[in-house]
C-alpha cells in the first residue's frame, strides 16, 4: 500500500504508481493555510504488510501525531508492518556539517543516523551527476520555474559529484559496519562458550563547550565512534559560578538535542581545572580517544601555560588526544 508519495508533478512517477492501493491524504489546517499530510491513523488501521513512505526526513505540519515523518514510520512499524521509505545522503544529521561544507547549504530537515542503522536493507539510488544534471534539465526533477535556480544553486555539477562520493562512502559504511557487527555477534558467542575474556573496546571523549561550532565537533566525533564500533561521551567542564549569555544557553540546548538525536551521553561537570577534571572523567570511563576543538587564541597569562592537549596527553599516557580543524565552507562554487 502507498501511504504518502510525493510524485512533485512528475506524470511518469504518478504513472508508475497506478494500480497500487493508495491512502488519501489528510487536509490539515496551519494559520491561513491549508496543507497535505499523510494519514498515519488510516495507515494503521488498514495495517498492510508493507507501505510505501516516501521522503523520511519530511517536518509534518503542526497539529498532526509527531513533527517529523520518521517519527511517523517508527509508529508504523511499531505496529508491525514494514517500511519502503527515501531520503537523500544531505539528509543525515551527522553529515549536516560535512554537507554544508561542501555546498554552502545548510541543510535544515534531518533524521537521526539511527533510523537508517536499523534498516534491513539499504539501497544506493546512483547515477552520475551529468545524468541527474540532464533530468533536471527535462523537468524529471523540478516543474520548469524552478529549473533555472536549482541549477545556479544546490545542482551544481561540484556539489553532485560531492554528494555522490559521500553517498557511496555512507553505504559502505553501513555495510561494513553491518558486517563488523554479525562477526562480533558470532565472536562473542563463540568466547562465551569457550568462558573467554573479552576484549576492551574503544571509548570516544569529545570535549564541548556551548558554542554553535561545537555541533561539529559532535558530529565528526559521533561519526568516528560509528566507524570503530566505539561508544561515545560528550563532556562539558562549566567553570563555577560561570554564567551563560542569551547565546550560549541556546548553544547548549542545541548540544543537548544533537546528543540526544545522535544517541551520545552528554555530561556536564563544574571545575575551575579543566585539565583535571578531563582526566578524572576520562580515567572513570576508560576513554581511548579525547577530541577537542581548536583552542581560543590564549590572552594576559593564560599564554604561558602549556596547552590543553599537550596536557591531557601528558596526564592520559595511552590515550589519542585529537584536535577537530574548524573548515571553511564553500560559496558559489568558491572556499570562503
Amino acid at each position: 500500500m502507498i501511504g504518502l508519495l510525493e510524485t512533485h508533478g512528475r506524470k511518469e512517477t504518478a504513472q508508475l504508481a497506478e494500480g497500487l492501493s493508495s491512502v488519501p491524504r489528510r487536509r490539515v489546517g496551519y494559520r491561513e493555510a491549508v496543507l497535505e499530510e499523510m494519514d498515519l491513523p488510516e495507515i494503521l488501521r488498514r495495517e498492510p504488510e508493507l507501505c510505501l513512505i516516501d521522503e523520511l526526513a519530511h517536518t509534518n505540519a503542526p497539529g498532526v501525531e509527531h513533527t517529523k515523518r520518521y517519527e511517523d514510520v517508527e509508529e508504523v512499524l511499531a505496529a508491525g508492518i514494514d517500511v519502503l521509505s527515501t531520503l537523500n545522503v544531505q539528509h543525515l544529521e551527522s553529515l549536516n556539517d560535512h554537507i554544508t561544507e561542501l555546498s554552502g547549504i545548510r541543510v535544515r530537515e534531518t533524521i537521526p543516523d539511527a533510523i537508517l542503522g536499523r534498516a534491513d536493507e539499504v539501497v544506493l539510488i546512483d547515477v552520475t551527476p551529468e545524468t541527474l544534471l540532464d533530468r533536471l534539465r527535462a523537468g524529471k526533477v523540478y516543474p520548469v520555474e524552478r529549473i533555472d535556480s536549482a541549477l545556479n544553486n544546490f545542482f551544481r555539477i561540484e556539489n553532485l559529484a560531492a554528494l555522490r562520493e559521500v553517498a557511496l562512502r555512507q553505504v559502505a559504511e553501513e555495510v561494513g559496519a553491518k558486517r563488523l557487527t554479525t562477526e562480533l555477534v558470532g565472536s562473542r558467542e563463540e568466547s562465551l562458550a569457550a568462558d573467554a575474556p573479552q576484549a576492551v573496546g574503544e571509548r570516544l571523549l569529545a570535549l564541548v563547550e556551548p558554542y554553535p561550532g561545537a555541533q561539529r565537533l559532535v558530529r565528526r566525533a559521533w561519526r568516528s565512534a560509528q566507524r570503530l564500533g566505539a561508544e561515545l561521551d560528550l563532556l562539558w567542564v562549566r567553570a563555577p559560578g560561570q554564567r551563560l549569555s542569551d547565546d550560549e544557553e541556546r548553544s547548549l540546548v542545541a548540544l543537548r538535542q544533537l546528543a540526544s538525536v545522535l544517541g551520545a551521553k552528554m555530561v556536564e561537570e563544574e571545575s575551575d581545572d579543566l585539565a583535571a577534571a578531563v582526566v578524572d572523567f576520562a580515567s572513570q570511563r576508560g576513554s581511548t580517544y579525547v577530541l577537542l576543538g581548536r583552542s581560543r587564541p590564549s590572552r594576559g597569562i593564560a599564554r604561558l601555560r602549556v596547552p590543553l592537549p599537550q596536557r591531557l596527553m601528558q596526564r592520559l599516557p595511552g590515550v589519542d588526544v585529537r584536535i577537530v580543524a574548524d573548515r571553511p565552507l564553500r560559496q558559489n562554487g568558491e572556499k570562503l
